[in-house]
């Protein structure tokens, strides 16, 4: 996939486009890119996918802008697997949220990008004249050349697949739930970071993580069946996050992953941690002995679960 960060000196061959944020690149992101690839395979044209640096919230209203599922360069990688030939990403400027849909298909669309057809996604608007709808879109893209097109929406027993849809269910804990969504498991990377060490005190040493982007979303607090890639290697574990209620070590939301059958010293190495399943809340124990005990069943659930699946 070509990256066109520069779409001034972009000189383009004739496309068919898509326009979205793209968070998360889940299944209805990639039911709505595989309409443009077969689109533009059968037409003889290039696909290309119309996206933006930040989210336009954090330009528009920032206070309200959401956590997100995907960091910029996570996206970049997950759109690189999708078969589309280039991704357009512009910057979302108070300039470009003021510019109306019409300006924004005649200056954008056809003069810059060379779209000869557009595939809408089910639910998108663009432009400052956010009521202008699909046979708006339809009636702008005939006065220029442009064919509109609507996608279809993929629905997920009986709901349909969306960014915020995958966002509630993670802040719900429902990890499998946002798997189903996503298409593969939601995933953090971070920085292993020294802490209190008292998991390893009494037998279950974890790695402390610091997550490398604060804009990226951070599931429900409790326990998870994950599995981590670090140093090269790929390991089954279990995770906590929270408050670390037992210990009382202060009021910081911790992230901590236990790797299975794992032995040595990573600090500051790199980490992705990939959510499998949620199996319990956090809790607060009465004595560390017991704590102990429940961490002992949580590995023996967590472990029966990764061999099942």
């Amino acid at each position: 996939m070509r990256i066109i960060e520069n779409i001034d000196a972009y000189v383009g061959q004739p496309c068919v486009a898509t326009i979205g944020f793209f968070d998360g690149v889940h299944k209805g992101h990639r039911c709505l890119i595989d309409q443009v690839c077969n689109v533009a395979a059968d037409k003889g044209l290039e696909s290309v996918l119309i996206t933006f640096r930040e989210h336009p919230l954090k330009v528009l209203y920032p206070q309200k802008t959401p956590f997100l599922l995907t960091t910029a360069e996570e996206k970049s990688n997950l759109l690189a697997e999708t078969g589309a030939d280039n991704a357009a990403v512009l910057d979302f400027t108070r300039r470009l949220s003021e510019m109306d849909a019409r300006s924004f298909m005649k200056n954008i669309l056809k003069e810059k990008l060379n779209v000869r057809i557009l595939v809408i996604g089910y639910d998108h608007r663009f432009g400052h004249d956010r009521n202008c709808g699909f046979a708006d879109y339809v009636r702008f893209g005939k006065e220029m050349g442009i064919d509109v097109i609507n996608a279809e929406a993929l629905e997920i027993d009986g709901g349909v697949v969306s960014s915020s849809a995958i966002r509630s269910l993670l802040l719900n804990g429902d990890a499998s739930g946002a798997s189903s969504m996503l298409g593969y498991d939601y995933f953090i990377e971070g920085t292993v970071v020294g802490g209190f060490q008292n998991g390893r005190k009494i037998g279950f040493p974890t790695a402390n993580v610091a997550v490398a982007s604060s804009d990226k979303l951070i599931p429900a607090n409790g326990v998870y069946a994950v599995r981590a890639d670090v140093d090269g290697e790929r390991y089954n574990g279990m995770l906590n996050i929270g408050m670390r209620p037992t210990f009382a070590n202060g009021s910081n939301r911790s992230i901590e992953v236990f790797l299975f059958d794992f032995s040595g010293n990573i600090y500051s190495e790199h980490i992705r941690i990939e959510f499998f399943r949620r199996i319990r809340d956090e809790k607060k124990f009465a004595c560390i002995e017991e704590l102990k005990m429940q961490l002992e069943a949580d590995e023996h659930e967590c472990r029966t679960l990764m061999r099942m699946q």
